[in-house]
């Protein structure tokens, strides 16, 4: 028996012209950790709901191994979480995730991401959600994929447009003790088929379908 046998989430690969995505090692996870506490955007500017960034390094660190660790040992076909480290050449850029509950009824996934701030502004945020995308719709049969994104993260919104998301409405949250406004995008099938312009190769999927509640 192999790890592969008990959990076959480690066979998953999805490649793109330039990256590699795939779950994450221990030797990764120290990286993805090592990334945060470099910091992963401009500390004047907080673009996540949770956060997380505003911490001390050593504690960024901490927390990106505990939130891996957490969705591993939590994960139920039910209510996934699936997060992916993202790789240039074997170099660590930083983690795409995608989410699901109750998939197999709603055929809704989730997606969020970040990069290191060196590698901002070079095409890699839209291939690695298009990688997912691609598991999303064409490997698990979603009919649909939200993002929810701050109103002056220009960078994600442009990559949600290209790829063919459309506005959904807006979110209010509270960040930093001040209001925050997100807005929310959706992307359907349909949408999809015509946006899409990043080829994607999946590979190790069969074995992972009944994590996902299929097959």
């Amino acid at each position: 028996m192999t790890l592969l046998t008990h959990w076959p989430l480690v066979g998953l690969r999805l490649t793109t012209p330039r990256l590699e995505l795939r779950l994450p090692s221990l030797d990764d996870l120290a990286a993805l950790a090592s990334l945060a506490a470099e910091g992963v955007h401009d500390p004047a500017v907080q673009p996540f709901t949770v956060p997380w960034t505003d911490a001390a390094p050593e504690e960024r660190a901490r927390s990106v191994l505990q939130y891996h660790w957490r969705c591993w040992g939590e994960w139920r076909k039910e209510d996934w979480t699936l997060n992916l480290v993202v790789l240039r050449d074997d170099v660590v850029l930083g983690t795409q995730g995608i989410s699901g509950r109750d998939f197999p009824i709603r055929r809704e996934v989730a997606t969020g991401s970040w990069l290191r701030v060196a590698h901002h502004g070079q095409g890699a945020g839209t291939e690695m959600r298009a990688a997912v995308l691609q598991l999303a719709f064409a490997g698990l049969g979603a009919r649909h994929a939200v993002s929810s994104t701050n109103v002056d993260n220009s960078a994600s919104l442009g990559v949600s447009r290209k790829l063919g998301y459309q506005e959904d409405g807006i979110e209010r949250h509270a960040v930093r003790g001040e209001p925050a406004l997100l807005h929310r995008l959706r992307l359907t099938a349909e949408r999809r088929q015509e946006h899409r312009s990043v080829p994607v190769k999946v590979e190790g999927l069969p074995a992972c379908l009944p994590w996902f509640g299929l097959g």
